[in-house]
């Protein structure tokens, strides 16, 4: 089957494993479905993953694409849940040691055909594309689990996105205006910044801009390069809520603000799929659809792959069937 994957670790330059080409049909195993892929989303996870983080030597060649949708062999449309855990592990699946996402262990959705777990593939809502659909299961269940789950935000108050293009920025400005929180964002470009006005942000500031006050709550994707930023943002008692750190880890914890202030800062990963299934309702009853900043066939991959890798994003880029 026609596929995009990874032939090999390549730390340095992630696009010279990037392969696009014939992989074999995979298997299904028992408890397993086969789902027609109709349209990915890209993920920093796959740029990881080409530079061989997150993934064992011995793994590769691995199918790239964490997430999608598509359809079963009986005809139903579905969203996929990448996150697989072990059967036996009961609560949170992201908690579960031994869970891993598609990519990891297991091939991923860049592909004419993937297979997950059964209970990994849920219902596609009418009012969503293939495409918008992709776009759910890793960055927006990202942005939802930071802000529902784990900041402890109350419609009303002030939240700080750090980065203003980016899937799961994007989802976070518009997930946080549709709740009634007061949205603000950070850009590097007046461009980036626009877009995150047009999706419903209420201000937007250059990248390290000293705000009109402090807010109550600042979600993290940057690390390194927003870090002190972000610390010197926030309210006393305010939260950090981290998902990522695309320009590295952060050089100083700024431990005496930390403790000063009384500040908290906490990790999210992934979500449940008890989660997606509550972002997809809550998309569907508020009318909600994700930004994709491009959308193209999955034979040109190499030219998402770049944009991403150079920062270039507007929205999420989805690759689809042509």
């Amino acid at each position: 089957m026609f596929a995009v994957y990874a032939a090999e670790p390549s730390p340095q330059d992630p696009i010279a494993a990037l392969r696009v080409g014939e992989r074999p049909d995979p298997a299904v195993p028992d408890g397993w479905v086969k789902v027609a892929v109709r349209a990915a989303s890209l993920n920093m996870h796959d740029l990881w993953t080409l530079r061989g983080v997150g993934i064992k030597a011995d793994r590769f060649p691995m199918i790239l694409g964490c997430d999608g949708a598509g359809v079963l062999e009986d005809g139903t449309e579905v969203v996929l849940h990448s996150v697989i855990g072990d059967p036996a592990w009961s609560g949170d699946e992201t908690l579960d040691p031994g869970r891993t996402l598609l990519t990891e262990k297991h091939q991923g959705t860049f592909a004419d055909h993937v297979v997950v777990p059964a209970r990994n593939a849920l219902p596609k809502p009418a009012g969503l594309s293939f495409a918008e659909s992709a776009c759910m299961g890793t960055a927006w269940l990202t942005a939802y689990r930071m802000l529902f789950v784990k900041s402890g935000l109350r419609p009303g108050q002030t939240m700080l996105v750090q980065g203003a293009s980016g899937g799961v920025s994007t989802a976070l400005v518009q997930l946080g205006r549709a709740a009634g929180f007061r949205v603000w964002v950070t850009g590097r470009t007046e461009e980036k910044r626009a877009l995150a006005t047009s999706l419903g942000a209420h201000a937007a500031f250059e990248s390290g801009a000293r705000l009109p006050e402090r807010v109550d709550a600042v979600f993290e994707t940057v690390g390194k390069a927003t870090w002190s930023h972000s610390m010197k943002s926030l309210k006393p008692g305010g939260i950090v809520v981290i998902s990522g750190a695309t320009s590295g880890d952060a050089s100083a914890a700024e431990l005496q603000r930390l403790f000063f202030l009384q500040l908290r800062v906490v990790g999210s990963t992934m979500g449940t799929r008890e989660e997606l299934g509550d972002l997809l309702s809550f998309c569907e009853l508020n009318g909600l659809r994700p930004q994709i900043g491009a959308e193209l066939p999955f034979e040109r991959a190499e030219e998402g792959f770049r944009s991403m890798l150079d920062g270039e994003t507007a929205g999420k880029i989805v690759f689809s069937r042509s």
